[in-house]
Formats: structure tokens, sequence, C-alpha cells
């Protein structure tokens, strides 16, 4: 019997032992705490090709600053593919000069030279076909004689006539639809050019910010994978507060408020400002919950603190007092 009392006595100790822990969950679930992590944000620099890394200047976990050499990767055929298009270019360029320039005067004094000849052939065939039919009028040569010098005639003044359009097409100069085609032309060789020094410029990862060199997931002399991350920044100087917001608290919540923030490790009462709050719950939509439910919704918030502690580490535990 005495057993049976124990027991009993025991199972409500313990049953009164969990009421008070749940009443306590219960009470520091509503003081108005939201816990998170110190952050930084992430740059990532992506592959924007498959190449091999020749070169990791900067070691991990060291700080850099903007523009920094974070990876190189092999750029000897895309050097290669710049000066092809660099010679396109510099085509295209004299193209244009020379539609710009016109003929030289060699050549249009070679055309002229031909209209003369013609010319002077054309005479001489009209002189001969002026002959050829006084002879035919008195029986001397025969018809087809005539037509002959008729025909030399004729290929002579048509010959005159080609001549003549030669040397006009010479100092006439080029015609304005050619011009706008080369610089067109010209213009397309430039982009591509453009195209082909960003690509080569990509190759050379460099830091956009500064901050500390977290990860190089490649080593060197490994072949990337196209897109594939080649270097993980972490930028700015101070750290920020990840912190999750409960959905009775967003409304009193805005960017620009300041909060109280308790890192672990650090006995002080840290002040902070919010720099960003999400509109959007993290879980199940709001209007799916009743209220009870809702009071679960999280929303993501970031609190940045100030420059002076700018030392502390990623991934440090706080508490965020809501208002």
């Amino acid at each position: 019997m005495n057993n049976l009392v124990e027991k009993f006595n025991s199972k409500c100790a313990i049953a009164l032992l969990m009421a008070v822990i749940s009443l306590q969950a219960c009470k520091e679930s509503s003081s108005g705490l939201a816990l998170g992590t110190l952050e930084r944000d992430r740059i990532a620099h992506t592959a924007t090709a498959s190449e091999v890394v020749v070169s990791l200047p900067v070691a991990q976990g060291k700080n850099v600053s903007v523009g920094d050499v974070l990876v190189q990767l092999d750029n000897r055929q895309q050097k290669a593919l710049t000066a092809k298009a660099a010679a396109h270019v510099a085509e295209a360029k004299a193209n244009l000069e020379k539609y710009r320039n016109g003929a030289r005067p060699e050549e249009v004094a070679s055309a002229s030279a031909k209209l003369l000849g013609a010319k002077a052939a054309l005479t001489e065939s009209e002189a001969s076909y002026i002959r050829a039919k006084n002879l035919v009028s008195k029986g001397l040569v025969s018809q087809a004689s005539l037509d002959q010098a008729l025909a030399s005639k004729d290929s002579n003044s048509a010959a005159v006539q080609a001549a003549q359009e030669a040397l006009l097409i010479l100092t006439n100069g080029t015609r304005h639809e050619d011009l706008l085609m080369a610089e067109a032309n010209l213009a397309i060789m430039q982009a591509a050019l453009a195209s082909e020094n960003k690509k080569l410029d990509d190759l050379t990862v460099t830091a956009t910010r500064n901050g500390l060199l977290d990860n190089l997931p490649w080593n060197l002399g490994e072949r990337v994978t196209l897109g594939s991350p080649l270097a993980i920044v972490l930028a700015g100087d101070t750290p920020y507060a990840r912190i999750y917001v409960p959905e009775p608290y967003r409304v009193k919540i805005s960017a620009g408020d300041t909060l109280s923030i308790h890192v672990d490790g650090i006995s002080e009462t840290i002040t902070g400002s919010v720099r960003w709050i999400s509109s959007e719950p993290a879980f199940t939509p709001y209007y799916a919950l009743n209220q009870e439910e809702r009071a679960r919704l999280m929303y993501l918030a970031e609190v940045q603190l100030p420059d002076s502690y700018a030392a502390l580490p990623n991934g440090v535990a706080v508490q965020v007092e809501l208002p």
C-alpha cells in the first residue's frame, strides 16, 4: 500500500514538474524574444567557363578588398578568341576607310585611259563601216563585210559606254548605302570584341566587395564546371543579426527601428538597427491558419550591429528583444 502511495506521489510530482516547465516555456516564448544568428552577406562568384584553376592568390580566411584577384582560370584559349575578334575589327575599320577614301588617283587614271582607247577603237570601226558601206554600194564587197563592220562598230560603241560608266563609278565616290553597311559591319565586330573581352575578364575572378574570403571550393589544377561557385566572400565589415520575428510582433517592427541584441558570450546589450524585415511569413500562409496557429508564423528580419562589433564571427547565436 505504501509503495502504491509513493508511486502515486512520484507521478504527481513529475506531472507537476512538467507543468511548471511547460509554463516556464510558455512564459519564455511570450517574453518578446526573437532568436537567430550573426551573419554577413554571402557573395558567391561563379564560373563562366569550364576551365582549369591556374592560380589561387588569396588563402581562405583572409580579408579581401574590391578588385583583389581571388581565382585565376586558364585564359589561353579565350585570349586567342579575343585576338581573332580584334583582327576582325581591324579588317572592318580598314574596309570602312577604303570606302570613305574612294578610288585612288591611279585607278581613275587607268579608267580614263581605257575610255580613251575605247573611243579610238570606236572611231576606227565607224570609219571602217562607212568604207564598207560605200564599197557595197559599188558592188566591190559583199553584204557580209558590211554586216561585220557594223557589228564591230556597235561593239566598240558599247565598250565606250562601259568605260564611261566605270570612270563615273570611280569619280562619283562610294554609295551612301555601302558606307552604312561598312559602318554597321564595324559596329558588329566591335560588339563581338567587347563580348570576348568580357569573357576574358571573367576568367580572372576578383572581389566585388570588401569582406572575408570564406571558401574556395575548387583546388589548384582542377577543371571547374560551368556555373559552379569559385569563391565565397562574406561581405561587410560588421555582421548583422538574422532573426525570426513571431507573427504577433510583426506589425510593431519596421525598417529603421532600434532593438536590443544579446550575443552569446558578450555580457553587455548591443543596440542594433533593423535594416530589413520580410513582408511574407516563412511558413504556411496566414490565411490557412486559425488565430492560435498564426502565432507560430515567423518573419525573417535583419538587425545591423554597430561598427564597433566588426570582429564578431558568423554563426554566433543571438537573442533580440522585441517591442
